[in-house]
């Protein structure tokens, strides 16, 4: 397996001696493992960077209203972008990756909204895609609360967001102008090379994910694009918007980023691939300590302004 760069090396020694004795919150219950990942990623959540405007609204969903915040970043805004936060789809929330989210903001340029969607296993699939569905949609055809709120629009996510965010992009409503994408789960391959090389971590580890998969969605809904992308179709994957999709070198998930984005290129697509390596799944919640995770984010508002500016192009990146 890959070694961890110096500087993440760092952070995962803080991060043992912080979190010693603590449980693998995916053998709690899910209310108590909720609370200890908040709290696990509220450290982060420190310094935010200043934004001109920060609005809390709701959209009216299936089930009742869906928690949603506006960050509007200073400068006129050159477009919007839905950030669907991850934590398997069962735990995290706007809180917990704020940070990211203003970061991401200012490195695109752009208003970035996020919601609190529902979360598994109390509520399992379809229900926190149908509610991201519904903001979606509330966004993309300017309806309240985002009548004012302009595009070029994207779509994004971490993780099980970056899931949840394909999963709304494979649907038959409107489509925005690209995805941007971070480290997500596209296949349920446990044998999957990087499944494999990072099966015990650090961090995110193979029964986790496993665990993740058992409270979301059972055998036979796992075979719905929607909910395992790589299970679409050439046709409806050649209808995506360009997609920008990054990857950390030591995580269980690289493999479902790699084959997804090799998959697109040999339909002839040009689509974005970075590779970041030396770092371990989530660190783009980790601006304040790890300078990948900035440019990270800058690669990503880079290629939303290319996305919704320049001509298409393809580009993959790699750090060794």
């Amino acid at each position: 397996m890959s070694r961890p760069s110096s500087q993440m090396k760092t952070i995962l020694d803080r991060l043992a001696v912080e979190d010693a004795g603590l449980p693998d919150p995916t053998l709690c219950p899910a209310h108590e493992g909720r609370k200890q990942a908040e709290a696990a990623n509220l450290r982060w959540n420190v310094d935010l960077p200043d934004m001109e405007r920060i609005e809390e609204v709701h959209v009216s969903g299936s089930q009742g209203d869906i928690p949603c915040r506006i960050l509007t970043p200073k400068g006129t805004p050159r477009g919007t972008i839905l950030f669907i936060h991850g934590g398997g789809w069962a735990f995290c929330s706007m809180a917990t990756h704020e940070r990211c989210a203003r970061v991401l903001a200012i490195e695109a340029q752009a208003t970035v909204v996020m919601c609190d969607y529902r979360l598994a296993p109390e509520h399992p699939y379809p229900a926190g895609l149908d509610d991201c569905t519904a903001v979606w949609r509330a966004l993309a055809q300017a309806q309240a609360p985002f009548s004012t709120i302009k595009g070029p629009f994207a779509l994004s996510g971490d993780s099980a967001g970056a899931n949840l965010a394909m999963g709304v992009m494979l649907d038959s409503g409107p489509k925005p102008d690209c995805g941007l994408l971070f480290y997500g789960v596209y296949d349920t391959d446990f044998a999957s090379p990087s499944y494999i090389d990072a099966a015990q971590g650090p961090g995110l580890t193979r029964d986790k994910m496993c665990r993740y998969w058992d409270w979301y969605a059972d055998a036979a809904q796992r075979l719905a694009p929607q909910v395992a992308p790589m299970r679409a179709s050439d046709a409806a994957l050649m209808a995506l918007p360009q997609l920008y999709l990054n990857a950390a070198e030591i995580d269980p998930l690289r493999s479902d980023t790699e084959r997804l984005f090799a998959r697109l290129s040999k339909l002839g697509r040009k689509d974005r691939f970075h590779l970041h390596g030396g770092v371990v799944h989530g660190f783009l919640q980790m601006t304040t300590v790890l300078e990948e995770a900035r440019l990270a984010l800058g690669s990503a508002g880079a290629a939303f302004r290319a996305f919704t500016k320049e001509p298409p192009h393809d580009q993959t990146e790699n750090d060794d």
